[in-house]
């Protein structure tokens, strides 16, 4: 009876001298950017960071991450940050995110001199003025979301905390290898799935069964006997980007077996037995998933020469893209679309779209809020657009994000403890108990406010609002001002699989008449139709600001990425619908070293493509002017 299958003690990892080296790296950055001896408040966030940290042990959670960063920077990739970790200064100061949580504030980077305005008008630092150094004249950096520590760790470090890193889709695999030469092979396991019988699946099975047997069933007996099956293990799988890592003196047997996910013996992956969830407050999991917003910025950097951290975030014309696509040089009748945000990641939805129009924001505070109300549930549609509608309130006062609920109800008087409650229940769907909501009444919190807390199923955390908004401002910035390069990484990266260049690179009123066909379509396209549509709507809107698609070049286009050529873009070989990116890479190392293939025969031996690839090729012109053989008729 005391045997257990799992053990209770939480087994983090350890690496020697951990808590000293973060203590370290954050005192240090700190009097890098604000000098030394520190501000007060500055100081005392710090502080108030680094001892739940270290004396929870998390010291080690953060090393790891810092390294997985810091490593991928090195290499040349941003890491987008996740979850509430930006919530914390102590992760900001050593690496882990780019989003400052202390309130908005401006620094001089010459002189380090700081002030903190203090000012309710602003939300964030990005929507400060200008200003110049009082000190030294120098123009300051204007930082800080305004994001208490609380949301990632509680008051007391009562709160496990979760570091979620979005590493580059070209970089997630070495992420993975980074945390294995950290930890060992047999220290470092993906995280396990177990995937189960769905109620609508345990029905059919029942009933599969009573026709196999010739027999009948009351409905009663046939809903027993289906919830009988509901949940049972089917197959297993493995998180996306999830691993665990096991402390050196421990075995992973200790805590579950291993195994191949879906029982595949030839898979090279080994994942944990148990889902994840049964071992993860024991074992150290850190969620390294892909992502395409950083590949996005990696080409935008590699094609510019721009550093996409160098993109000012008060910059009005970008701004100004979330309204309109005036900036663009194109009007909303023209692209089909009232704001500038087609292919923005966050913002180019049509449900979002429509939030900017409902809203028309104004700075990126309100950026931060409309990607906090789109990300959550039961948050936008019959709640705040509601309320915005009939005037009650403003989108400055909606709320957005998990983190606003325990900031307002703090400034209503309500106390700390019972204010972080009340955020973690509504943000887990779980509503308000009659002492809360007396509670909240008793401090004047309006009725509004209480009811749509009550309706609210799922919320966003501030932090990960303001990691995903400055990577889609960035790229938004890049689509004004370096047109082909925005066109070029979006086709490349995120319209891979749906590029078709049969209807998208044959000129303007082609691509409008596809478009138009799957418009006509409505709720009966198949998904793939849809984001078909969706690719389409950038090809339009890339035609209407005067560009225009080269034809594939046998000898220039590259196997999976457009490459910007004067007032256009020549097409990769993948574009071609039924060429695979094998078969694209293949044509492109057979063409190595070769400076004219002289026939349509040679060219089939060096790239060994098959008789439909090279009938694909010919009906595209690809192969145009190219002899089939070399053999010559001769006619007496």
């Amino acid at each position: 009876e005391d045997i257990k299958p799992v053990p209770d003690d939480k087994c983090p990892p350890v690496i020697e001298g951990s808590a000293e080296e973060i203590s370290q790296m954050a005192h240090s950055k700190a009097a890098e950017l604000y000098g030394d001896p520190l501000p007060d408040i500055v100081k005392d966030r710090l502080e108030a960071e680094l001892v739940p940290i270290i004396n929870n042990g998390f010291d080690v959670m953060y090393l790891i991450a810092q390294k997985l960063v810091a490593k991928s920077l090195e290499d040349g990739y941003l890491v987008g940050s996740r979850g509430s970790v930006g919530s914390s200064f102590i992760a900001y100061l050593t690496g882990i995110t780019e989003v400052n949580a202390l309130e908005p504030h401006y620094r001089c980077p010459h002189c380090k001199h700081a002030i903190f305005p203090k000012d309710p008008r602003y939300g964030c630092g990005v929507d400060l003025p200008d200003r110049v150094c009082p000190q030294c004249g120098t123009p300051m950096v204007k930082d800080g979301f305004n994001i208490p520590f609380a949301t990632f760790l509680g008051f007391n470090g009562e709160k496990a905390p979760d570091i979620d890193l979005n590493f580059s889709s070209e970089y997630q695999s070495r992420a993975h290898r980074e945390l294995i030469r950290l930890f060992g092979e047999d220290h470092v396991f993906r995280a396990g799935t177990i995937g189960t019988v769905k109620s609508k699946t345990a029905y059919g099975f029942v009933m599969k069964y009573l026709e196999e047997h010739n027999k009948t069933a009351h409905p009663a007996e046939i809903r027993r006997l289906a919830a009988g099956c509901t949940g049972v293990k089917r197959t297993t799988g493995q998180h996306p980007g999830g691993l665990m890592v096991v402390p050196r003196d421990h075995d992973i047997c200790e805590f579950c077996p291993v195994q191949h996910p879906a029982d595949d013996v030839n898979s090279t992956i080994i994942t944990t037995h148990f889902d994840y969830h049964s071992i993860s407050g024991r074992l150290l999991k850190l969620d390294l998933l892909g992502h395409d917003d950083p590949t996005v910025i990696r080409m935008l950097y590699d094609l510019t020469g721009v550093n996409p951290q160098s993109v000012p975030l008060d910059d009005k014309e970008t701004m100004s893209l979330f309204e309109s696509p005036k900036a663009l040089g194109v009007t909303g009748e023209q692209i089909g679309c009232e704001t500038g945000t087609l292919g923005i990641p966050e913002f180019g939805t049509k449900f979002v779209r429509q939030m900017l129009l409902d809203t028309k924001p104004k700075t990126f505070s309100d950026l931060l809020r409309i990607s906090g109300l789109s990300h959550g549930t039961d948050v936008w549609i019959n709640n705040a657009a509601d309320l915005i509608a009939n005037g009650t309130i403003t989108l400055k006062e909606t709320i957005s994000t998990r983190d606003s609920i325990m900031g307002y109800l703090i400034t209503k008087g309500v106390p700390n403890k019972d204010s972080f409650s009340i955020m973690e229940k509504v943000r887990k769907g779980k509503g308000l108990t009659e002492e809360h909501i007396a509670l909240m009444k008793e401090h004047d919190v309006p009725q509004w406010y209480i009811d749509s807390c009550q309706k609210i199923k799922y919320m966003f955390p501030k932090a990960h609002a303001a990691a995903y908004v400055m990577m889609a401002f960035r790229i938004a910035y890049f689509k004004i001002r370096y047109p082909l390069a925005y066109y070029a990484s979006y086709f490349s990266v995120r319209a891979c699989d749906d590029f078709d260049y049969d209807c998208m690179c044959r000129g303007e009123e082609v691509a409008r008449a596809a478009a138009k066909e799957l418009y006509d379509k409505g709720n009966s396209a198949t998904a793939k139709e849809k984001n078909k549509l969706t690719v389409l709507e950038l090809v339009i809107e890339f035609y209407a600001r005067g560009f225009t698609f080269y034809p594939i070049d046998l000898y220039r286009s590259d196997a999976t990425k457009f490459i910007p050529e004067k007032d256009g873009l020549i097409p990769p070989f993948n574009s071609l619908q039924g060429l695979g990116v094998t078969a694209a890479q293949g044509i492109v190392d057979g063409r190595a070293g070769v400076t004219e293939f002289k026939t349509q025969e040679e060219f089939r031996e060096k790239t060994g493509l098959g008789k439909t690839l090279m009938e694909l090729l010919q009906a595209n012109g690809v192969l145009r002017g190219l002899p089939e053989t070399s053999q010559l008729s001769l006619f007496m």
